[in-house]
């Protein structure tokens, strides 16, 4: 006649583990109690079982045991996740920003990437830590600054070392055919350029009145010079070299190419494939 008797397990909140927004969480089945049937083990539970990983959130479960009369009791427990965040970061002006995990949980990586022309500052990963806060410096993209007063071709390639790949355009003459039609072409195509990451380098004339340019830096003829000796260009023809962003010289081009071409040469880059995909996620895209 009377029903049996059961005590649910009282479980505490519970905490995701590091870089996770779940936690495994074990307890003991209970047992029933009744008057005439003695210890019932036979329960049934609804919900996860014990030892499962539970996600964040309010998770509710029950216990339910017969006797052999077919009475009936039950009982009920909850088991809260909570998960440890850290304050949300955001992508950094000119730049973009790519989270593992949830992004904002205790152990999750967030990494940054600059736009084509703006320098990294600060810490390019950044971890959320126990305390729930951020490792590392704040980050920033800042517009790249070019030092053209070194004294040798190297140190000024040196400072696009793993940041910027390299177009350099030389010719003879500012008139030369080759490079008017070059330079027309390429205008219309700076967002393309920008989103590869690439720095136009113009070295026009011979020694001693070539002059070299920077998009509006102007080069010494000294280190113009130094340029085409450094990476064997002709002074008394056209030609373009293109390098990518480990000082590696990739292609050299005796006559003028389409944008296109070139965009499809640099999209084949290793480093390239993987930018791409950044940018896609970022939705960093040209018009045309």
């Amino acid at each position: 006649i009377d029903p049996p008797k059961i005590r649910c397990p009282t479980i505490k909140d519970k905490w995701a583990e590091p870089g996770k927004l779940t936690t495994r969480v074990t307890w003991d089945t209970p047992e029933g109690v009744d008057t005439a049937d003695g210890i019932l083990t036979d329960v049934t539970l609804k919900g996860k079982p014990s030892k499962s990983d539970f996600p964040e959130g309010l998770h509710k479960m029950s216990y339910t045991v017969f006797d052999r009369a077919g009475n009936k009791a039950s009982c009920r427990f909850t088991i809260r996740v909570r998960v440890r965040r850290c304050s949300p970061l955001f992508p950094p002006d000119n730049g973009y920003m790519k989270c593992d995990s949830n992004g904002d949980n205790y152990g999750a990586t967030c990494q940054f990437t600059c736009t084509g022309g703006y320098e990294l500052q600060g810490s390019a990963a950044r971890v959320c830590q126990s305390g729930l806060s951020w490792s590392g410096l704040d980050t920033t993209c800042a517009p790249m600054n070019i030092n053209v007063g070194v004294r040798t071709a190297a140190a000024l390639l040196d400072q696009f070392y793993e940041k910027r790949r390299l177009l350099v355009i030389s010719a003879p003459t500012a008139a030369n055919h080759n490079y008017r039609f070059q330079m027309t072409n390429l205008q219309p195509a700076q967002c393309g350029l920008d989103l590869r990451h690439v720095t136009v380098i113009e070295l026009v004339g011979t020694y001693p009145a070539q002059v070299g340019r920077i998009r509006h830096r102007v080069l010494p003829p000294g280190l113009a010079l130094q340029l085409r000796l450094l990476l064997q260009i002709p002074q008394r023809s056209f030609q373009m070299v293109l390098v990518d962003k480990q000082g590696i010289d990739k292609q050299r081009y005796p006559f003028p190419i389409t944008a296109a071409e070139l965009f499809t040469t640099i999209d084949t880059f290793p480093h390239r494939k993987d930018e791409m995909v950044l940018q896609q996620e970022a939705g960093q895209t040209c018009q045309s």
